[in-house]
């Protein structure tokens, strides 16, 4: 199988139920955003930006556990911000898995290694001595977390411990270069492979999430995959870069860029998108093939974003997870008062010209999984990828040339450097200006 049976069998069940029920809408995945506090400013993404005056908010455990009763998502994403910097971050993630839902940890994996650490000194006994091993000679982890994880930890502290009911979902944006100039910072790519390969040592499962945005070469999209795939992640999630309000003012505002320069329009997204399928083929990608087929532009959908709510420290954001024009207390009051049939785009024509560029995978993927345009042979062609046979690891991907950036002193930051540590600028004690190249563009998608 593509996807692991059980979560497959709960999330068929839960569309069943509804549509044999009649109801008219119904949440399939819960973004949950408990925190937006990040330890990064990430290029794009505009929340930070846009919660800007309450990122010290966090929303209290028992609210974060009983929104995904509330919504009875069968599958909740926890995202933010950084989640992994939520104090109860293991208390959340343990709640959740006991209330029978499969849950997405979405990383930028600079905290993973740490928790799973964790996790292995509450896991501790002689039996982990050739785990510990393997972990020092891939240098994973070192000399002096190998005896930190020997000493245990305290009994009863909760872990995120793997499960089948669990992925890391990490953000990978492209290889080395591309992915540290996205994120604002050089090593984090090399971080999150070291948290992806420690992840699979461990038996954790393991997913990258990608954005695609105007500047995304295609070529640099099919070696990242390649490159994941030798590390036997377990799937991939992949969605284009929307231009919306928060992370436009952003752009302009901060970094002095028009956002035309970096967000796609529909037309730039059909292009990036049009071997989705034979990705989809060689790889693990999550998402129903009928979405493949509307990014590809072989076909239309309408949105359906209450189908994937998103409940954060203001309250149920509606309506979508990259639009807001308000705040609800519930999400059954969000899914009454919204007036749904004002947003999306239908035979084209957007109805909120905020949503003419949107094709992004939570407004659109349910409307594949639940057949809101459904056509002749949709609901087998769905069923034939989720239960077909699961793409082998590509193995030839470990000679993808993944590190190109800072690892080989060619980052986004090594003219400054450079500059800095000149002679020239030693003798004359000349402070340089550190500027962001631009990553490589791709021609072909403009």
């Amino acid at each position: 199988m593509r996807f692991p049976l059980a979560p497959t069998v709960k999330i068929a069940r839960h569309i069943i139920k509804h549509k044999l029920a009649r109801t008219p809408k119904f949440a399939l995945v819960l973004q949950l955003e408990p925190l937006h506090t990040c330890n990064l400013t990430c290029t794009g993404c505009g929340r930070i930006r846009e919660y800007s005056t309450s990122l010290k908010d966090m929303m209290p455990l028992e609210d974060c556990l009983a929104s995904a009763v509330e919504c009875d998502a069968p599958m909740v994403s926890i995202c933010g911000g950084e989640p992994l910097i939520y104090p109860k971050i293991e208390e959340l993630i343990d709640g959740i898995l006991k209330q029978g839902r499969l849950v997405y940890v979405c990383t930028n994996g600079v905290f993973m290694r740490k928790k799973m650490k964790d996790y292995m000194a509450d896991a501790y006994s002689a039996a982990m001595e050739p785990t510990i091993v393997q972990l020092l000679s891939n240098k994973l982890i070192s000399e002096k977390d190998a005896q930190i994880i020997r000493k245990g930890t305290v009994a009863g502290k909760v872990v995120i411990k793997p499960s089948r009911w669990m992925y890391w979902n990490v953000h990978i944006d492209g290889l080395e270069y591309t992915h540290d100039l996205i994120v604002e910072r050089e090593g984090v790519f090399r971080e999150c492979v070291e948290a992806i390969r420690m992840a699979k040592v461990l038996g954790y499962q393991v997913a990258t999430n990608t954005t695609v945005y105007k500047e995304t070469d295609v070529k640099e999209l099919e070696q990242m995959f390649e490159f994941f795939s030798s590390l036997e992640v377990d799937g991939h999630t992949i969605s284009p870069g929307y231009d919306y309000d928060a992370a436009k003012k952003d752009m302009v505002k901060r970094l002095g860029r028009q956002p035309e320069d970096f967000f796609l329009t529909r037309a730039m997204t059909r292009a990036k998108f049009k071997d989705i399928q034979k990705w989809g083929e060689r790889f693990t990608i999550f998402g129903t093939p009928v979405y493949q087929e509307f990014l590809a532009g072989k076909r239309e959908l309408t949105c359906t974003a209450w189908a994937i709510p998103t409940r954060n420290v203001q309250g149920w954001k509606a309506p979508c997870y990259l639009m807001t024009d308000g705040h609800y207390s519930g999400y059954q009051e969000m899914l009454t008062k919204v007036d749904w049939e004002k947003y999306g785009v239908v035979d084209g024509v957007a109805r909120d010209p905020r949503c003419e560029n949107c094709m992004v995978h939570c407004g659109y993927d349910p409307s594949g999984a639940l057949g809101t345009n459904s056509k002749f042979g949709d609901t087998w062609k769905n069923i034939a990828y989720n239960f077909g046979a699961k793409p082998k690891p590509y193995l030839a991907g470990r000679n993808v040339m993944a590190y190109n950036g800072v690892s080989i002193g060619k980052g986004h930051l090594a003219e400054a450097k450079a500059a800095i540590n000149s002679p020239r600028a030693a003798a004359n004690g000349a402070q340089a200006v550190f500027t962001k190249a631009q990553p490589p563009s791709d021609s072909s998608a403009a």
